[in-house]
C-alpha cells in the first residue's frame, strides 16, 4: 500500500473513531461553527433538518462507510435524526458503517441492498482494493463494473493511490451475495411513519431505487438522487413522474434534489 493510501485509511479511521465516539470537540465543530454555502445543496439540507425540530427520519440506501463523501452525515450528528441506513456490503456495514451509529438511537444502520422483493442479490465490486473509492462502485450490474475498467475510472483510481491493476480478470472483479429487503417491509419492520429524506447513492441504479420506492405510495418529502450514469431518457422520465407527484426538482452538479410541495422556505432553493 502507497504512503498516500496508507495517510487516507488513517485519516478516514481517526474520522470515524471520533464521530463513533462522540468526541465533544468533533461534535461541537458540527452544532456551533458549521455553515453550508450559501444556495448550495448542504444548506437545503441543513435547514429543512433544522425545520423538523429534532424530528427528521432518513433513509438512505447506499451509506457505505458513512462518512466519507457523505452529505447527511453530519446533520444526522448534529440534529439527532433517525431512521434506517441501507449498506449491502458486509465487510464495509461491519468495520465502519455500525460502529459509526453505535451511540444514534432511532437510527438503524442494517447490512442490505434496496429491491423489489425480500431476499438474496449478488452485488459486484472491484475484486483488489476496499479502499472508499473501490466499495463505493459496488454495483449489481457486472456490465457497470466493466464500464469502469473500460472508461478509466479505476485507472484514475488506482494510479492516484499506488494501486496495481490485477492482469488476471478474474481478479479485477468480484461478486458476493447481499441480503435484500423491499420498502414495505423496511417500513414495517422499523415502524417508519413518516420519511423526510430520501437519500440515494447506488452507482448507478438510483432511478430503479426510485421506481422501487412506489413514490407515490410512500411519498417522501425529499428525495436526493445522482443524476449522472444514467440515459437522457431514463432520467426524463424520473423528472416527469416526479413532478407529477407534486415534486420541485433542482440539480446540485451530480445530484437531483426533488422536495414535495415544498414550503415557502425552501423555494429559493429551486428557483
Amino acid at each position: 500500500m502507497s504512503i498516500k493510501s496508507s495517510f487516507k485509511n488513517f485519516y478516514k479511521d481517526l474520522r470515524i473513531s471520533l464521530s463513533a465516539n462522540e468526541n465533544p470537540l468533533f461534535m461541537a465543530y458540527y452544532r456551533k461553527f458549521y455553515k453550508p454555502k450559501k444556495g448550495s445543496l448542504s444548506e437545503f439540507l441543513s435547514e429543512f433538518s433544522l425545520s423538523k425540530k429534532g424530528d427528521f427520519t432518513v433513509i438512505q440506501v447506499g451509506a457505505n462507510d458513512g462518512i466519507t463523501n457523505d452529505p447527511i452525515h453530519k446533520f444526522i450528528k448534529r440534529d439527532r435524526w433517525k431512521g434506517v441506513l441501507l449498506e449491502p456490503q458486509p465487510a464495509v456495514f461491519n468495520q465502519y458503517l455500525k460502529k459509526i451509529y453505535q451511540k444514534n438511537n432511532g437510527l438503524h444502520p442494517i447490512c442490505a441492498a434496496i429491491g423489489r422483493e425480500d431476499g438474496k442479490q449478488k452485488l459486484y465490486k472491484i475484486g483488489f482494493s476496499d479502499m472508499r473509492w473501490a466499495t463505493g462502485l459496488a454495483s449489481f450490474s457486472k456490465e457497470k463494473i466493466e464500464e469502469l475498467f473500460e472508461n478509466g475510472i479505476v485507472d484514475k483510481n488506482c494510479k492516484k493511490f499506488g494501486i496495481p491493476i490485477p492482469q488476471e480478470s478474474e481478479k479485477r472483479i468480484s461478486f458476493e451475495w447481499v441480503d435484500v429487503v423491499c420498502p414495505d417491509t423496511l417500513i414495517k419492520r422499523y415502524q417508519i411513519n413518516q420519511i423526510d429524506l430520501l437519500q440515494i447513492d447506488a452507482e448507478g441504479f438510483d432511478l430503479e431505487v426510485i421506481r422501487i420506492f412506489d413514490i407515490p405510495k410512500n411519498t417522501p418529502k425529499a428525495i436526493i438522487f445522482e443524476n449522472v450514469n444514467h440515459s437522457q431518457k431514463d432520467l426524463d422520465e424520473c423528472y416527469e413522474m416526479l413532478k407529477n407527484q407534486g415534486y420541485s426538482l433542482k440539480e446540485f452538479g451530480r445530484d437531483t434534489l426533488a422536495m414535495r410541495y415544498p414550503e415557502d422556505a425552501f423555494k429559493p432553493f429551486f428557483d
